[in-house]
């Protein structure tokens, strides 16, 4: 039961200094598994136990979900700043602190539509958006596993949805209208 599975990689995650490998397919196990709980859950009355039931499983398994992501992204971190091979300069600083924010608005944003039952991400990073560079951009890893850049101010390149949203709220590029 997947249920069973996600309270065996959360209790792994918690007790591990290292990620724990996921199985193949195991987000799209646990997107399913949601929407079959919010389904299962709009049938009910809500004034029964079973309702109620189904409402907690669901709370626990987004908690649990939450909390894997955010140890995971710790994990993550705790690696990146010990990279012994980044000898920081300014530059290479702010290109290192860019990355890792264009990270972090990608990883949140798809924790984000797996709760909410949105498009997965496999659907949203093929959809693209052109954008306009306003600044010197180091390569980025797009959500499609693609690397892209690096940018020079006014350099145009379509990007996954989720790359080209954080760029522009991160205010190094715009989206070029009309594309």
């Amino acid at each position: 039961m997947i249920y069973d599975e996600l309270l065996r990689i959360w209790k792994e995650e918690i007790t591990s200094d290292e990620l724990v490998e996921l199985p193949k397919g195991f987000i799209s196990r646990i997107e399913e598994y949601l929407k079959k709980l919010a389904e299962e859950n709009r049938m009910l009355d809500k004034k029964t136990a079973k309702a109620s039931l189904l409402k907690v499983e669901e709370q626990n398994v987004k908690r649990m979900l939450k909390d894997i992501a955010n140890l995971r992204y710790k994990k993550l971190i705790r690696k990146i700043s010990k990279d012994e091979r980044s000898r920081y300069i300014p530059l290479i600083e702010n290109r290192n602190l860019i990355k890792l924010l264009l990270l972090t608005e990608s990883y949140q944003s798809f924790i984000e539509s797996l709760f909410s039952g949105k498009k997965s991400c496999k659907e949203r990073q093929r959809k693209r958006i052109t954008v306009r560079f306003l600044c010197e951009t180091p390569e980025i890893m797009g959500l499609d596993m693609k690397s892209y850049g690096p940018y020079k101010p006014e350099d145009v390149a379509s990007l996954p949805i989720e790359n080209a949203e954080a760029l522009i709220k991160q205010g190094l590029a715009v989206e070029i209208e009309g594309q």
